[in-house]
């Protein structure tokens, strides 16, 4: 039996590209699923900023957001906005930037690394996402985190003392230099099997391809081992 793919994934949990790319990979890995000899994989998620200087409540809504951020028109934002609306339906995802509350995520991204410690990184990168895109909730102060925790089954009062302490903020920091050491610039980025970059939120064919290349070839190894 060969190893699993290690897929690693740096992303922010407020950006709509890396919830789209996270859709795209899972129906990638879905299609490789009913191959005869389905790649095993081992995915990993890591902390990533895109705009740590953002404040816990900001005051305005996400074209407000980015029309500071990123010096556009408000015109140029709503377009762009409804354009990543439009390719989220398409990964089967229902965007409300209407409803989304712009918000400093370090809290989230140590929440994922309380998770993780738990066994439980998949469920909260997803729920965390969810809540963020799809219901407006608020996913930067710590009594909103700790609410989310318990609602995929985490003790609640664990994760708000692993918030409150900072406990994990030095692997959210760890996650951080990483990315930096890799010269990742932008999310998603996914390293796969710590040796092919794959940058951008991809289509599902993407992935299923790199991964049924790499699957192959590890069974050749073992042949020929």
């Amino acid at each position: 039996m060969s190893e699993p793919i290690s897929i690693d994934i740096w992303s922010d949990i407020a950006c709509p590209w890396c919830y789209i790319g996270k859709r795209n990979l899972e129906a990638g890995l879905a299609a490789t699923a009913e191959d005869d000899d389905a790649p095993q994989v081992r995915i990993t998620f890591h902390s990533f900023e895109l705009s740590p200087d953002t404040p816990v409540d900001f005051d305005g809504d996400e074209a407000d957001f980015l029309m500071g951020h990123k010096g556009m028109p408000r015109a140029q934002v709503e377009q762009m906005l409804e354009r990543v609306t439009d390719v989220a339906r398409g990964a089967g995802l229902e965007y409300r930037f209407d409803l989304l509350q712009h918000t400093n995520t370090v809290k989230a991204h140590e929440l994922l690394h309380h998770a993780k410690s738990q066994g439980r990184q998949h469920d909260m990168e997803e729920r965390l996402m969810s809540a963020y895109f799809i219901e407006g909730r608020h996913v930067g102060r710590i009594d909103d985190l700790a609410d989310l925790a318990a609602e995929i089954g985490l003790d609640r009062a664990d994760a708000h003392e692993a918030l409150t302490s900072g406990r994990h903020l030095g692997d959210v920091r760890q996650d951080q230099a990483q990315a930096q050491a890799y010269g990742i610039q932008g999310v998603p980025f996914f390293v796969i099997d710590g040796q092919y970059g794959v940058s951008g939120a991809q289509p599902p064919e993407a992935f299923a391809n790199v991964l049924r290349e790499l699957w192959a070839q590890r069974a050749a190894e073992v042949v020929e081992a």
